[in-house]
């Protein structure tokens, strides 16, 4: 009886453990608003690399008054494959975002893609989130 029991205890605590991770995921829709489009050119000042979103923080001159920016990109895995890296936005690059804002109003996007200065372009949302293509 207390092998069974055990037995059970430790498929629920591997169930509970593999599936907490999932939990801090959202869809795009979940936080997003696809009829709020934005586009802004600003100045990185930190890039976070961490799962299950990158996110890149910016400031933006928007009416002569500077905001800081959370851009949320595409997962590090993915990102990676398309030839971006940890090292890819250091404080002080200049970019434009195009993407879409956070329902909430608040200074946050999630980016569908990035322009450097130099013109290269980089897709940097998540496939199946619901996002606007």
């Amino acid at each position: 009886m207390r092998c069974r029991l055990a037995v059970i205890l430790g498929a629920f605590g591997l169930f509970v453990a593999a599936t907490a991770p999932l939990a801090a995921h959202h869809s795009f829709t979940a936080e997003f608003d696809a009829s709020k489009p934005v586009l802004f050119k600003g100045t990185v000042t930190k890039m976070e690399w961490i799962n299950p979103h990158v996110w890149i923080h910016m400031n933006v001159t928007r009416n002569g008054k500077t905001e800081e920016w959370m851009v949320e990109g595409g997962a590090p895995t993915v990102l990676f494959r398309r030839g971006f890296s940890k090292n890819s936005l250091a404080a002080g690059t200049q970019i434009v975002v195009d993407g879409y804002r956070a329902k909430d109003g608040t200074n946050k996007m999630n980016a569908r893609e990035i322009t450097f200065a130099d013109g290269k372009k980089l897709f940097a949302g998540s496939e199946g989130t619901g996002a606007p293509r």
